[in-house]
């Protein structure tokens, strides 16, 4: 805590009229960040795998390659909530709409979330449709509904479309079954997926951005707080608080915005030559406070959302982001990247594309060469399908064929 402290007041406090629109860099770690996730979800079926590649088990006590990746999306949704926020300031939001707009994003991310979540324990025997039918049901109106409509489409028709999107979905939870077969059930709430946590935390985490305007001594404050409640919750009170649970997706997201308002201030004052040793100080003390409160907090989990575990990731994501400042902000080496552009600039679609692919498989009863199942011919194959499905979002995103939440 004290070397963020130290680390933060080497520079002038900034606020939030002094951000750039855009980073790059950020676009080029969401897009690898979103490769590596459709890669960890597919190798999931593999057998045969390194054990290091794949997720820890629940009460294990460290962390494979595959849970550092969505606490870096967490860390990401916070590294560009300042830009988004800022950018709407600029057009002449009031801070009304701009709570609109917060709560509008984050009532998508967990209606998606919230069918995702019901998908898992989706009862084919008992429905009305096969779970593959449901599952691309659901998708295409996640599609219909928040699909990135051209300014020229005329309104009936957009509405018309987005109410096909609604009434589909309202169709789809009257019809789900879940459950077992001896107690089968309709819709309801458990967690809340991987899109709701990002719901959550960006919806309390852009509101008290919004509510701070952008001082970083006082979003400093929320993440110490934040902080500090998750090593509570997994040390003397084992519970959790409405809203934020553990703490854990609040601090990892808080952690991204406040490491972009240092980077957006350091490039506006033209000081960014400091941005390796803060930067730096920063991800290895992270590193560093992660495993020493390891033995004394349930160790490292990401399943158990333990505070080693966000720390290390949060360390992890700051070293990967003074990278790409560094090959793309500086050295303008953004081609590099350009195979994988689609999957940051169309992440959500990204996303989604995989439930119609395996769903599509399933009714066609597709399977793969026994190859490609287990072992490198299975990573060799999972590595392929990422990067054909974001080549595939690439030539959807030229048609405008893109969620926008």
């Amino acid at each position: 805590m004290l070397i963020l402290i130290t680390a933060i007041n080497y520079v002038i406090i900034p606020d939030m009229k002094q951000l750039p629109k855009r980073l790059l860099s950020i676009d080029v770690l969401r897009a690898l960040t979103m490769l590596l996730m459709i890669f960890v979800n597919d190798a999931s079926g593999v057998n045969h795998i390194p054990s290091w590649l794949d997720h820890a088990k629940e009460y294990e006590d460290g962390m494979g390659f595959a849970d550092t990746i969505f606490p870096c999306f967490l860390f990401i949704v916070g590294l560009s909530i300042p830009l988004a926020i800022n950018n709407r300031i600029s057009k002449g939001d009031s801070t009304l709409q701009l709570f609109i707009y917060i709560i509008t994003r984050s009532a998508a991310l967990l209606i998606m979330g919230f069918y995702h979540v019901n998908l898992e324990e989706y009862n084919s025997t008992a429905a009305v449709l096969p779970r593959a039918v449901w599952e691309i049901i659901i998708t295409l109106s996640f599609f219909l509904i928040w699909l990135d409509y051209p300014e020229t489409m005329a309104r009936a028709k957009k509405y018309v479309l987005q109410g096909i999107g609604i009434a589909a979905l309202i169709v789809m939870a009257i019809l789900y079954k879940g459950g077992s077969d001896e107690h089968v059930r309709g819709m309801h709430p458990s967690w809340w997926g991987i899109l709701g946590i990002i719901g959550w935390s960006y919806i309390v985490c852009a509101i008290l951005y919004v509510l701070t305007k952008g001082k970083l001594n006082l979003l400093i404050i929320i993440w110490v707080i934040f902080a500090a409640l998750n090593i509570l919750f997994h040390t003397i009170w084992h519970g959790g608080v409405f809203l934020i649970g553990d703490a854990d997706s609040v601090a990892l997201t808080m952690g991204g915005i406040i490491i972009t308002s240092l980077y957006a201030y350091l490039v506006k004052i033209e000081k960014t030559q400091r941005v390796w040793l803060i930067f730096t100080i920063l991800g290895v003390a992270l590193i560093a406070g992660g495993l020493l409160i390891r033995p004394y907090a349930q160790g490292i989990s990401k399943i158990r959302s333990t505070p080693a575990w966000v720390f290390i990731c949060s360390g992890i994501t700051i070293l990967m982001f003074e990278l790409f400042i560094y090959l793309v902000d500086i050295k303008g080496k953004i081609n590099w990247f350009k195979a994988i552009r689609p999957a940051g600039t169309s992440t959500l679609t990204c996303y989604l594309i995989p439930y119609l692919q395996v769903s599509i498989f399933e009714l066609l009863h597709v399977r793969y060469p026994s190859f490609f199942n287990s072992g490198i011919g299975g990573l060799i194959r999972s590595m392929a399908v990422a990067f054909i499905i974001i080549a595939l979002v690439g030539l959807m995103e030229k048609k405008r064929l893109r969620l926008k939440v």
